[in-house]
C-alpha cells in the first residue's frame, strides 16, 4: 500500500506521532516517479534537490507550532504555466524551453505558507490550449489507467502524476474544463473554483476571464483541504473577488437531505455516450437515497457554449500572447535580419501549430470589421448562458451531469480533427463562460476506462459542491479503484 493512499488528514496525524517522516513522503514520490514515470512523462522538471532538502528541514520542525498546518509536508505537483521562481516554467512551450521565473506565483506562495514540499512541474498542453496533452511541446503524457489514451487536457500532467500515485495532489488551471476533464479521464477528483476565488497572479494567461487554478487530488476530502490552502485575497489580482473563504472541510457533514439537484437536458443528449448517461442516472439513485431530490431542467443556450468559448478563448490568448516577441524573454530566433523577421520568426519557430491556430482565429475576431460579427456577438452568448444557470440556480441547489461525453480516447485518435476534439469539453465549458465553480469525481468505468460526475454549484458556494461530491464518495467505491501500472 502507497503512503499516497491515505487521506491528508491521516498522514498529518502519522506525521505528528513521528511515525512518518516527510522525508518518507518525498522518498515515496520520487520512488514511485523512478518507477513509472517512463511510461507515464508526467513530469517535465524535476526539483528533487531542492525537494529532499525543503524535507529534512521540515522533519526538524515537524512538533513545532508551525508544522499545524493542514497540508505540512505534503508533495505536491504543479501545473507548468503557474510560475515558480528558479524552476524552469515553459507552459510546455518552445518557446519558453528555457525560462526560469524571478518570482512566485500567489498560490505557489500560499503553498510554501502552508510548507507543502513541490516535486516538479508537470507536463500540460501547450498554453494550456487543448483536451488531450497531445499539444505538449516537448512529451505527450499518457493515462496511467490505458497507457494507449490520453489523460484528457490540459492539465492532463496534473491528473496523471495523481492517478498514478507520484504525488499525493496536484494544482491545474481551467479555461473550458483544463482540471476537469483529466480528472475524468484519470479517475481523480478535480475543483475549478468560482472565477475569483483564487489568485491568477503569476498564471501564464491563455484566456484571462476564463482561467481559474483549481485542485486535483484522490479525494474530497484532500481537494477541499487544498482549496482552502490556495483560496483568499491578493492585492497583486484585481479580479480577485472580496469574498470570506469558508473553511470547506467542516462542509463535509454527510448530509444532503432535502437537496434539490437539477439535471439538464442537454447534458445527457445527443453526443454524450449511453456508459455516460448511464453513469450519471446511477449516481442520481444514490443520492437520491441519501435524501436528495432531482429534477429535469433545461439550459437552451448551452448548444452556443462551444462557439462562443472558442470566439472568446481565442481573441484572449491573441492579446496575452503577443508578449512572445523574441526580445524580451524566451526563445529568439538565429534566423532574422531585421525586427519584423524577428517577432515573425520567433513565433514561427516558437509556437505549436495549435497556439497559433487559436492566435489566428482570435485575431481575426477581433479585427476591423469583424469584431461586431464575432467577438461582441460572443459575449452576448456568454451573458446568455449565465442567465440560464442564474435562472435554474433560483429554484435548486446543485446541477449534475457527466464531466465528458465519453471516457478517454487514443492517442493520435483525433489529433487532426479540431472541431471533434473541441467538442470533448462541451458539457465543461459553459461553467468557465459563467464563471461557476464545478468538480468532477469519479462515477463509473466504460471498459476499463474512468467517467467523471461533474456537480456544479452557485457562485462562490463550492461548499456545498464538496457536500454533495463527498456523500456520493462516502456511499461508493470509485475513488478507492487504481490503475495498475
Amino acid at each position: 500500500m502507497s503512503l499516497f493512499d491515505h487521506k491528508v488528514s491521516d498522514l498529518q496525524e502519522l506525521l505528528h506521532k513521528k511515525e512518518l517522516k516527510v522525508s518518507d513522503l518525498v522518498n515515496e514520490s520520487f520512488n514511485r516517479i523512478n518507477e513509472v514515470e517512463g511510461k507515464v512523462q508526467a513530469f517535465l522538471t524535476l526539483d528533487e534537490e531542492r525537494a529532499r532538502n525543503s524535507a529534512k528541514a521540515l522533519d526538524e520542525k515537524v512538533n513545532s507550532e508551525t508544522a499545524k498546518g493542514l497540508l505540512f509536508g505534503m508533495p505536491i505537483g504543479i501545473k507548468d504555466n503557474i510560475v515558480t521562481k528558479d524552476l524552469r516554467t515553459t507552459c510546455a512551450s518552445k518557446i519558453l524551453e528555457n525560462f526560469h521565473p524571478i518570482y512566485d506565483a500567489t498560490v505557489v506562495q500560499k503553498l510554501q505558507q502552508a510548507e507543502t514540499v513541490t516535486i516538479g512541474k508537470l507536463n500540460m498542453d501547450e498554453f494550456a490550449m487543448g483536451s488531450s496533452n497531445e499539444n505538449s511541446g516537448f512529451q505527450k503524457t499518457h493515462n496511467p489507467w490505458n497507457l494507449e489514451t490520453v489523460p484528457g487536457g490540459s492539465s492532463g500532467g496534473s491528473a496523471a502524476a495523481v492517478a498514478a500515485g507520484e504525488v499525493l495532489f496536484s494544482l491545474g488551471s481551467d479555461t473550458g474544463g483544463s482540471i476537469r476533464q483529466p480528472a475524468s479521464f484519470c479517475g481523480v477528483v478535480g475543483i475549478k473554483p468560482t472565477y475569483g476565488r483564487v489568485s491568477r497572479y503569476g498564471l501564464v494567461a491563455f484566456a484571462s476571464s476564463l482561467d481559474q487554478i483549481g485542485p486535483i487530488t484522490r479525494t474530497v476530502e484532500d481537494n477541499a483541504y487544498l482549496l482552502q490552502a490556495i483560496s483568499g485575497l491578493d492585492p497583486m489580482d484585481s479580479t480577485l473577488a472580496n469574498v470570506d473563504v469558508p473553511n470547506f472541510v467542516s462542509a463535509l457533514t454527510g448530509d444532503i437531505k432535502g437537496l434539490k439537484i437539477a439535471v439538464p437536458k442537454e447534458y445527457l443528449g445527443e453526443g454524450v455516450s449511453e456508459t455516460a448517461k448511464q453513469s450519471v442516472l446511477d449516481a442520481l439513485k444514490v443520492l437520491e437515497a441519501q435524501g436528495a431530490v432531482w429534477e429535469e431542467v433545461s439550459l437552451p443556450h448551452s448548444k452556443y457554449a462551444l462557439a462562443a468559448y472558442y470566439l472568446l478563448s481565442s481573441s484572449e490568448a491573441s492579446a496575452n500572447l503577443a508578449r512572445f516577441d523574441g526580445v524580451r524573454y524566451g526563445y529568439r530566433t538565429p534566423n532574422a535580419d531585421n525586427l519584423l523577421e524577428l517577432y515573425k520568426n520567433s513565433r514561427a519557430e516558437g509556437f505549436g501549430p495549435e497556439v497559433k491556430r487559436r492566435i489566428m482565429l482570435g485575431t481575426f475576431a477581433l479585427s476591423s470589421g469583424y469584431y461586431d460579427a464575432y467577438y461582441k456577438k460572443a459575449q452576448q452568448v456568454r451573458t446568455l448562458i449565465k442567465k440560464d444557470f442564474e435562472d435554474v440556480f433560483a429554484k435548486y441547489d446543485v446541477i449534475v451531469g457527466p464531466t465528458t461525453p465519453t471516457p478517454a480516447f487514443k492517442i493520435g485518435e483525433i489529433i487532426d480533427d479540431p472541431l471533434t476534439m473541441y467538442a470533448n469539453d462541451i458539457l465543461t465549458i459553459p461553467l468557465n463562460l459563467a464563471g461557476l465553480p464545478g468538480i468532477s469525481i469519479p462515477c463509473g468505468f466504460d471498459n476499463g476506462l474512468p467517467l467523471g460526475l461533474q456537480i456544479i454549484g452557485k457562485y462562490f458556494d463550492e461548499s456545498t459542491i464538496y457536500r454533495v461530491a463527498h456523500v456520493f464518495e462516502q456511499a461508493t467505491n470509485y475513488h478507492k479503484q487504481k490503475p495498475e501500472l
